[in-house]
């Protein structure tokens, strides 16, 4: 019996006042998939991220594990266990790092499957600053910060927007480690990139973005051919 997709997303429209950002996006993520949403800057990538979470309002079909969410609050669709890591790395800069974790626990008397300590052995850099402020974190650092607080609430599927973003590629790959060790555990992965040595490192499978909609899918090794989807899609 083949499984029913983790996230399904089906003509998903989502304006920006009179401007129409997305068009019509389809796409699928499967139980413990790792997906790649690539494109340029303002195609559409983050506000689809947007969309799902509910922090942008949609137009169309979002299914999260065969039950529709689209419209729902944004703290209800958290609770059915989908993740999201936004681009801004939002951080309690005053808490320290562990005080950071605890927050990200959705029910203190059910913990998930992830501990404070797992969280910090899988990433010395926070075990060396759990009981610093938040606040004096490099971007690299509040980067992993803000996906181990995710995990801790236990979700089922991970959206990450640009986690690579404005880092030093020693950091970059670091991010990237981390990203691969979080799908090790199961957990499904979007992750909105626009570095394509990340992306192909760990997705399973990639969707291009081009003005608001899905103009090209297919699995790494597919992509690594198509040169023509990267010189009118990606490159600048």
């Amino acid at each position: 019996m083949t499984a029913e997709p983790m996230l399904s997303v089906k003509d998903l429209h989502a304006f920006y006042g009179k401007s129409h950002v997305l068009r019509g996006v389809n796409m699928e993520i499967m139980p413990g998939e790792v997906i790649a949403l690539l494109g340029r800057n303002g195609v559409g990538r983050s506000t689809t991220a947007k969309a799902i979470m509910g922090e942008v309002a949609p137009k169309g079909e979002i299914l999260f594990k065969g039950k529709p969410i689209s419209g729902l609050e944004s703290h209800k669709i958290a609770r059915m266990g989908l993740g999201y890591v936004p681009e801004e790395r939002d951080i309690f800069p005053t808490m320290t790092v562990r005080q950071n974790l605890l927050m990200g626990i959705k029910d203190t008397r059910n913990p998930g499957r992830h501990t404070i300590d797992e969280m910090l052995d899988m990433f010395p850099n926070l075990r060396a600053r759990a009981d610093n402020q938040a606040g004096v974190l490099s971007g690299g650092e509040k980067q992993m910060l803000t996906m181990c607080r995710t995990l801790m609430g236990d979700p089922e599927l991970i959206i990450i927007d640009e986690p690579t973003e404005g880092l030093a590629p020693k950091i970059v790959q670091q991010i990237g480690d981390m990203i691969a060790e979080i799908a090790k555990t199961g957990v499904a992965i979007l992750l909105v990139e626009q570095k394509l040595s990340i992306a192909l490192r760990i997705a399973h499978r990639v969707y291009v973005m081009g003005h608001g909609e899905i103009v090209y899918s297919g699995t790494p090794a597919e992509f690594a051919k198509r040169d023509d989807v990267r010189a009118e899609w990606l490159e600048v």
